[in-house]
């Protein structure tokens, strides 16, 4: 089971998924700064794996430029290099895990303890 965020780029910080201005979106190519980014990249058709020691990361590639992009994450460190890309390349990130954006100038508070916690409770069911 996986922890999803969705990138996006914006001209506007947005504050909530349901607040934003969809017409401020602005199209990016996610796929070609990650695939950039990383060494290990396990390509399977449209299917890509980047592996670490630490984490796993997860997504779909696609040539067209597009406003947002999800990313299914496996361990809490593969939020940090997204993190350090969406700093870079003025991002943003919605993460699933806690409902809401996170604030990029502090990454501690991320939905991966939620994301835990919730798997527990579905194991000991």
């Amino acid at each position: 089971m996986s922890w999803d965020i969705v990138l996006f780029n914006s001209t506007e910080k947005i504050t909530s998924p349901e607040s934003f201005d969809e017409n401020k979106l602005v199209p990016a190519d996610f796929c070609s700064v990650i695939e950039n980014s990383f060494k290990n990249i396990r390509r399977n058709d449209t299917h890509r794996s980047i592996e670490d020691d630490n984490f796993a990361i997860e997504y779909f590639y696609d040539d067209e430029p597009s406003s947002n992009m999800m990313l299914s994450l496996y361990g809490e460190q593969a939020i940090y290099p997204i993190i350090d890309l969406a700093i870079s390349n003025n991002w943003q990130i919605y993460d699933t895990g806690i409902d809401g954006m996170i604030d990029l100038d502090n990454p501690s508070k991320n939905g991966y303890k939620n994301f835990t916690d919730y798997l527990k409770q579905i194991l000991t069911k």
